[in-house]
């Protein structure tokens, strides 16, 4: 294993939930943007990839959402992954990557939102 992959594996082993919610959304959001950039050069192995990776990680946040807690929220939350997964299988269908991209800028929106209301509950603490 090399030192990188020991590296990340250990960050994610001793991550907090909130930084691996973070982390799920920083890398949904990079496969986004690889899926994009291999679309626009027709590289369909490199799209295919991302597109794949980005509806895994879009399903897994979909799949931990918690309804009794999280009420509307949990229920807004999962319209918006459906919608993305839609977003993002049309892009992969019809080569466009456009719908990547739109599908990338809301989940920037939302990362912006946990990191806000993470950072309050952390204030809160102290």
């Amino acid at each position: 294993m090399s030192k990188l992959n020991a590296y990340r594996k250990t960050s994610v082993t001793t991550a907090t939930k909130e930084q691996i919610l973070i982390m799920l959304y920083e890398a949904a959001i990079n496969h986004l943007k690889r899926a994009s950039d291999a679309c626009q050069k027709n590289d369909l192995a490199a799209k295919g990839v991302s597109v794949g990776k980005a509806h895994d990680i879009i399903n897994e946040l979909s799949n931990t959402l918690d309804f009794e807690v999280g009420g509307d929220v949990a229920a807004n939350l999962e319209n918006l992954y459906v919608f993305m997964i839609q977003l993002i299988t049309q892009g992969n269908i019809e080569n466009n990557a456009s719908k990547f991209d739109q599908a990338r800028k809301l989940m920037e929106n939302l990362l912006e939102g946990w990191k806000g209301a993470i950072a309050s509950l952390q204030a809160q603490k102290e």
